[in-house]
């Protein structure tokens, strides 16, 4: 009896525990189900990014402007929460930047560009076409009247010859107009002849020396030279075509080029009142002296 008294008592309690362990399971708190209305219409982000603003991550930004159209196209809504997943609906890239197109103008030479000759001033070569002495084949310029730092020196009418007879000098040289003329005749009867096709025929004159206010082979207390009255003028060598030059200095005695100096040294005996070379003494061994001294018993030729 005692046994079964047990058995009742047991299944009683088990009975009333299970009721309240249910009754426990339905008034526990349960989370209420939260709704959220997606919205009607699309949210548009606009962003215009410097260049020259500093990145704000790591990753590398886009160049220029970007526009992101970003729109929230789909909300779901769980049980157990709220997820969102934004689509990406457009992106636009922006156009490359043209570059202004660059022309290079490239100088044009002109027949106004005229290139100086060496040892000529760039303002006496750019007078290369004037007319000076009245003769179209004597090109140069006047300029003032040169007054002698010693007694007898000076030129009254002076100019300053850079080409005769087509013929340019390796340097303006100042003189008379006598002399001018003088040394046009020379190169166009004497010099062209002489020199021929030799060579490529002739180039330019070296001048050696034009007007100097001196003495005589530089002596002191000699009579003033012709160089000193703008009567005279020096030449070393004839510059030929092809690059060569005959040297009066390394030429005179040489078997052909001697023969051309010689003949030059001939003819300009008439156009010119005293011709010097390297036979008439030590001063003149490596030039032509020319100038327009007229002595009374006619050139002075050595």
């Amino acid at each position: 009896m005692r046994a079964l008294a047990r058995t009742i008592a047991l299944s009683l309690g088990l009975g009333l525990a299970a009721q309240m362990s249910l009754a426990a399971v339905d008034i526990s708190p349960r989370p209420d189900l939260r709704e959220v209305q997606a919205p009607d219409r699309a949210v548009i982000i606009t962003r215009t990014l410097s260049p020259f603003a500093p990145p704000s991550s790591m990753r590398p930004q886009p160049r220029g402007s970007q526009t992101y159209q970003v729109a929230q196209a789909e909300t779901l809504v769980s049980r157990g929460g709220i997820r969102f997943e934004p689509v990406l609906s457009a992106m636009t890239s922006p156009r490359p930047i043209e570059r202004p197109r660059v022309r290079i103008v490239r100088p044009v030479a002109t027949a106004s560009a005229v290139r100086p000759l060496p040892g000529v001033s760039g303002r006496v070569a750019k007078l290369k076409g004037e007319r000076i002495c009245r003769d179209n084949s004597i090109r140069g310029r006047k300029i003032s009247s040169i007054p002698g730092k010693l007694r007898g020196c000076g030129v009254r009418n002076p100019v300053q010859v850079i080409s005769v007879d087509g013929v340019p000098l390796s340097r303006a040289a100042t003189m008379d107009c006598d002399t001018a003329r003088a040394l046009k005749t020379w190169v166009q009867k004497g010099v062209k002849p002489a020199v021929g096709r030799l060579g490529g025929g002739v180039a330019s004159l070296k001048v050696a020396a034009h007007y100097s206010c001196r003495t005589r082979n530089n002596r002191p207390g000699g009579k003033i030279s012709e160089h000193g009255k703008g009567r005279a003028i020096d030449i070393s060598a004839i510059n030929l075509q092809n690059g060569r030059s005959l040297s009066v200095l390394t030429g005179w005695r040489d078997p052909v080029q001697g023969k051309v100096l010689k003949k030059m040294h001939k003819t300009a005996c008439g156009p010119f009142g005293t011709v010097l070379g390297p036979n008439s003494d030590r001063y003149h061994k490596d030039h032509f002296h020319l100038d327009t001294a007229r002595h009374g018993r006619g050139p002075y030729c050595r």
